[in-house]
């Protein structure tokens, strides 16, 4: 009999670390468990991922409800990797404007590096 063979996009951390603490053991193994969906090329929809296009295209926040905070990781899903490039907890309903601007600053940073864009 063959093998299944289940290819995996890498998780590429521009900025933020998803860890215990500050997120606890339990979201953090939420956020792992949407992150290796992800990799494995499923799309995921709200409630757990909402779509950033004012961040940029293919950009996507991920949403994990903690004990007591809501945890929010920003990633763009490209041909080769799921760019990770915010992890913050979210204190208002709408994303603050310095998290969209740095997010689009990594994203351009990680593409002039590597793509020569």
């Amino acid at each position: 009999m063959g093998t299944l063979e289940v290819t995996s996009k890498p998780l590429v951390i521009l900025h933020g670390e998803i860890k215990t603490p500050p997120l606890s053991a339990a979201a953090r193994l939420e956020a792992g468990i949407n992150l290796r969906k992800l990799q494995r090329g499923m799309t995921l929809a709200m409630p757990i991922s909402r779509p950033m296009p004012s961040i940029g295209t293919r950009c996507a926040e991920l949403r994990i409800v903690d004990v007591n905070k809501t945890w929010r990781i920003i990633y763009r899903v490209d041909e080769d990797a799921i760019l990770i490039a915010e992890v913050f907890a979210k204190k208002t309903q709408a994303t603050p404007k310095t998290v969209i601007k740095v997010c689009k600053q990594r994203l351009r940073d990680y593409d002039a590096i590597t793509k020569g864009a």
